[in-house]
């Protein structure tokens, strides 16, 4: 497989999207986020498609969150966060804003940013030996707006709340009930449904597709946040427990947050 860290292959009218960083299970970093999105505006003006499938390399995960290691050169203050917060944005943006229906196939571990490129698919089947969360309270992180936008619209407030407050990993029995995903099978199925769920769209009329999308995006409530309150989102960055909860997790030691 290439070394790229994403990968773009075609099989008919179904594309495929790799998150390629297995050794570090496809943790998203900055290049990660950058061909992303490069790669879903790039596939959504091509008329010729009809479904796109995202998936991790490997069986480990979909993607196991951030890049960590970045932080300290890519997200080291809320201004540089600002930078970084404003691609993710752009990156969510082309996923959720494709033309084509899309569907996340995931194994393995999908959280932290994993679990919120997986939001902004129309579609989400998993494996049994899934597992889902947003552990960055630990890390003394918000999900700034442009991140939280698809969990909030998936799930509702009060699981969305539940989901980041508690920063807990859970399995994919429970991600189904609180509707996370669409559909739960053996581990060694999801690939055979995944892309039987995308030959199924594939088959059905693609203008009608892209009309049933823009319908319920439009249906969506999405609150309009002002320009203030977006950077507030970034504020996190410049605070101690930040900084704390970023060395504690290198040091695989229990963060002693302050409230500073």
């Amino acid at each position: 497989m290439s070394n790229a860290p994403v990968i773009v292959t075609r099989d008919g009218s179904v594309a495929t999207v790799v998150l390629n960083n297995p050794q570090r299970l496809n943790a998203l970093s900055k290049p990660m986020w950058q061909q992303l999105g490069t790669a879903m505006r790039a596939l959504s003006a091509d008329d010729t498609l009809r479904c796109v499938v995202l998936r991790g390399a490997g069986d480990k995960a979909f993607a196991a969150g951030a890049d960590i290691a970045e932080f300290a050169s890519e997200r080291a203050d809320a201004k540089q966060a600002k930078v970084y917060g404003n691609l993710i944005h752009d990156t969510m943006q082309a996923v959720s804003g494709c033309e084509h229906p899309t569907v996340a196939m995931i194994k393995g571990a999908c959280v932290g940013g994993g679990l919120e490129i997986a939001a902004c698919c129309d579609l989400r089947i998993c494996g049994e030996a899934s597992r889902f969360g947003v552990p960055i309270n630990k890390l003394g992180l918000t999900m700034g707006y442009g991140e939280l936008a698809g969990l909030l619209a998936l799930v509702g407030r009060a699981v969305a709340l539940e989901i980041l407050l508690e920063g807990r990993v859970f399995d994919a029995a429970e991600a189904l009930q609180k509707r996370l995903v669409n559909r739960v099978v053996a581990d060694d199925q999801v690939e055979t449904e995944a892309y039987a769920t995308a030959q199924r769209i594939a088959a059905g009329a693609p203008l009608v597709a892209r009309w049933h999308k823009q319908f319920i995006e439009r249906l969506t409530v999405r609150a309009d946040v002002p320009p203030q309150a977006w950077d507030e989102g970034f504020a996190c960055f410049d605070t101690d427990d930040y900084r704390e909860g970023v060395a504690a997790f290198l040091a695989k030691r229990a963060p002693r947050f302050t409230a500073r």
